[in-house]
Formats: C-alpha cells, structure tokens, sequence
C-alpha cells in the first residue's frame, strides 16, 4: 500500500526528478508540478495527504503557496524545502501556515519522518471530519440511538428522504419506533415549521376514522353538535401520520385515495370540498403486500402511500443496540425517578443480549423501566430483569435423531455436512446476525465468514454486525 499521496512543487525540474524517484522508491505516491499556480489549481480537484514545496520559484513562491492552501486546504499539511536555514525563514513558512520545514542540504529520510508525520497529520483531520459529520447525523436524529450497521443505513436514508416531499410507507413490526422515524422526518423536511399530526388507524371505527380525517359539520350525525375539521386539513403545511394503516376498513381506503390523489376533501355531512396540503407518512406492522394479494387492502393506495419505502430492523438484528439502548433508558429513568442506577452487571447485559424481543425497543423500554423501578444497587442484576428474560434460552437445534443413529445407520451425515447445517440454523434463528450467530458458535466473525464462504453459503443480510474495529 501507498505511504500517502504527495504533491512536488519546484521550479527545478531536476529536483522535481530527483524527489520523485526517491518518494516513489520510499513506497509514495507522488506526482510533480514545475509552477507554484498550477499545483494550486491541482489541489482544487484532487487529494493529498502532503505537499513539499521549495521556497524560492520563480512568480508564487513557496510562503505564498503556504499562504493559499492553508486558507483553502487546511487539511493538508505543507513542508517547506529551503535553502536558508535561518530562524526568520523558519518562522516565516510557519506563520504561512507550513506544516513543517526541512533545510537543504538533506538526508533523505529526514524527508521521509517529516513527511511521514505529515501524511498522519491528513489523516488524523480526516478522522476529525468523518466523526464531526457522524456527530451532526446523529444529532439530526437524536431521539433514535443505535450504531449497527442496519441502523446506519436507515440513518443515509432519513438524512436523503427528508428533504423531499413524497409519500413514505414505513414497515416494522411492533415497537420498532416507527413513529419516531417519522418525527424525524417531518423535522428534516421543509414543512419542520408545519405541524406534526398522527392518527392510529387501527384505535377506532371505520366512521369515526373517516369524521377525524376528513372533519365534518354540524348535524352530519348525532352526536355532530359542532362543525370539525379533519386532520388532513389541520396538517396542511405539515406532515400527517396515518399510523397502522394496514388496519384501515377497505371501506374507508376508496374515500383516503381519492383524497390524497385530488389534494381535497369534503367534511361529512358537506357539499363542499375544502384542499390541503400535507405530505402524508404511513406506517404499518403488517405485510402490505400480503393483504394486497390477499384482497385486505386496495393496490392502488398502497401504490400511492408506496412512493418511498422504509423498512425498520427488528431489535434482534440490531447487534449492541440492544446494550446502547439500554443504557440508554436507564439514564432516562434513573434520571426520571432519582435513583442513582449507574449501568448493566455483566450478567444482567447478557440477558439482555441473548434475548429475542419480539416486542422490539418498546418492551426493552418497558423492560428497563421496570427493572430501575425495582433494582437496590447501582447496576441492574440479573435478578432485576423479568422472569422471561432471565430464563429465556435460544431453543434447541435438531440435527440428528436418537432414532436414525440406531435404525438407519447409513443415513447419517458427515461432520462437515453436520457443521453447515447446524451454523445455517444458527443464523436463521437469531435472524441472520452474525455477530450473535458467531458468539452462539464460538467462532469470532472471520472464522464465521470462512466457513460461509467453504460451504458456499450466501452471507446474505448483515444486519446486527458490528463495524470493524478501526
């Protein structure tokens, strides 16, 4: 691998020659230029790790150079080649903004350690960046923790849906923060200042839903002693939530369409139809496509409600989520209730982790809540955490019966056969994590991943793997 891109500046072309062969055959990547101008406009459309530049060329010399990259470029390190060893040119390339200077004459290697140090300068301003950048994502999106990589993927998406105005469909099972997911977007969308409203499709009557999203007036029934606007108009300027619309009555699902296609509707009990405009976001644990197939719900809609879709992992592929979450909410409550709870025992972060969560993060919140409630100590125990979790155990893997080892010996399997299909069992019911599948093997990742590539089984989904370590 390269040691580090370097840009040579000198007017010397036989300098320029000499530096290059010594930077190439030092194991740099290194790339010449005779004029102070044109290694300037260089640094506009591409990237180095350092530039060495003379101090004394003929039009911009090399204080001057100095001058417009560290106003431009400051993440790339200069070191200055002079002639003139006094203190005066030293502090002159210095306040320039050079990163370093060397004195001719020089031994090589000098130029290697000063470039060295200066190519892990760059890098180091680069590392700076990255995080300063994973720090605004995750302020953008501070109410939704997690670091797995299914998450940061989620995160790219928000950060590129929310600008823009179409219709999103989010999936996930129950308590996987759908809702929260569309808060998010609301606030990284144009309509931020709009209002934010949510209904739950599934919590009511066919007729009530129509009345509270269309509105109505006065005496359209019974109990109509006052004229309502319906959601859809009180959102405008905003974004509407139509929570588990996969419950919505197919009733109901002609009148929404039609709605959201005219941009108007008419309030019940009206003769006349009021616009609107809001950016409409639903949400659903269900499978959408099955009840499309199914005849449960109208493929038009969904086409409609489908322009963006966002599918929200489940917890168990969410790796150390689990851990970040959870200590997470016992900051929220400890804080909340006033007890000093600190963290997790290793015991209790085991539990944790090796549990399932069919509820998702909601009862992990549920959990944690419950355990702060009742814990003594500074950490929450094993003994803290609901008789389901604490005596919760992955089920058993079946390979091969007592039966077929004494009646059908010439049936049985060979170990590497055995060994395939026992790791594919493995991933399939800690739902393709690997990082949980490998713990539960007693393989570390690499050696998971060897194994999957020798029985030429597709790595597949990723989701709840860690980053690798940097």
């Amino acid at each position: 691998m390269s040691r580090g891109r370097i840009l040579i500046v000198d007017d010397d072309r036989s300098m320029c020659e000499m530096l290059d062969e010594a930077l190439s055959g030092g194991g740099f990547q290194a790339v010449v230029k005779t004029a102070a101008q044109d290694a300037f406009r260089l640094l506009d459309s591409e990237d180095f790790d350092a530039v060495v530049t003379d101090l004394n060329m003929r039009g911009m010399n090399g204080i001057e150079l100095c001058e417009r990259v560290s106003a431009n470029r400051p993440d790339v390190p200069v070191i200055v080649i002079t002639g003139f060893g006094s203190l005066e040119t030293a502090i002159g390339a210095i306040r320039a903004g050079a990163y370093d200077f060397i004195v001719k004459p020089f031994e090589i290697e000098a130029l290697f350690v000063a470039i060295d140090r200066a190519v892990r300068f760059h890098t180091l301003q680069e590392e700076v960046k990255r995080l300063r950048e994973e720090a605004a994502g995750a302020r953008q999106f501070e109410e939704i923790v997690g670091d797995s990589d299914p998450m940061r993927c989620l995160y790219e998406m928000m950060a590129s849906v929310g600008a823009s105005d179409s219709s999103v469909l989010i999936v996930g099972e129950t308590g996987t923060g759908k809702e929260l997911v569309a808060r998010a977007l609301h606030r990284g969308s144009p309509r931020s200042s709009g209002p934010f409203v949510a209904i739950n499709c599934a919590a009511m009557p066919e007729a009530l839903l129509e009345s509270e999203l269309f509105g109505h007036v006065r005496g359209a029934f019974t109990d109509a002693k006052s004229s309502r606007t319906g959601l859809l108009v009180r959102a405008s300027g905003g974004t509407l939530l139509l929570d588990e619309i996969g419950d919505m009555s197919l009733g109901l699902q002609p009148k929404l369409l039609r709605a959201l296609e005219e941009r108007r509707v008419r309030p019940v009990g009206s003769d006349t139809e009021v616009s609107f405009d809001v950016r409409i976001i639903a949400a659903t644990h269900r499978d959408i496509d099955a009840a499309v197939k199914a005849g449960q719900f109208r493929e038009d809609l969904f086409f409609r409600l489908n322009v963006i879709l966002m599918e929200l992992p489940p917890l168990r592929a969410r790796g150390n989520d689990i851990l970040l979450l959870a200590q997470h909410f016992i900051r929220h409550f400890a804080g909340r209730s006033g007890k000093k709870v600190l963290g997790l025992s290793s015991g209790a972060a085991e539990k944790l982790f090796s549990y399932s969560w069919p509820g998702n993060v909601r009862e992990l919140q549920n959990c944690i809540e419950r355990a702060v409630a009742l814990t003594r100590y500074e950490q929450l125990t094993v003994e803290d955490l609901p008789e389901k979790i604490r005596n919760y155990s992955r089920a058993r893997v079946p390979l091969v019966s007592d039966a077929l080892l004494d009646d059908h010996p010439s049936e049985l399997l060979p170990m590497e056969e055995i060994e395939k299909r026992y790791i594919l069992r493995v991933l399939e019911a800690v739902g393709s994590n690997k990082t949980m599948a490998a713990q539960i093997l007693g393989f570390d990742r690499k050696t998971l991943y060897r194994k999957l590539e020798r029985y030429a089984i597709e790595r597949g989904d990723t989701s709840g793997e860690e980053p690798e370590a940097r």
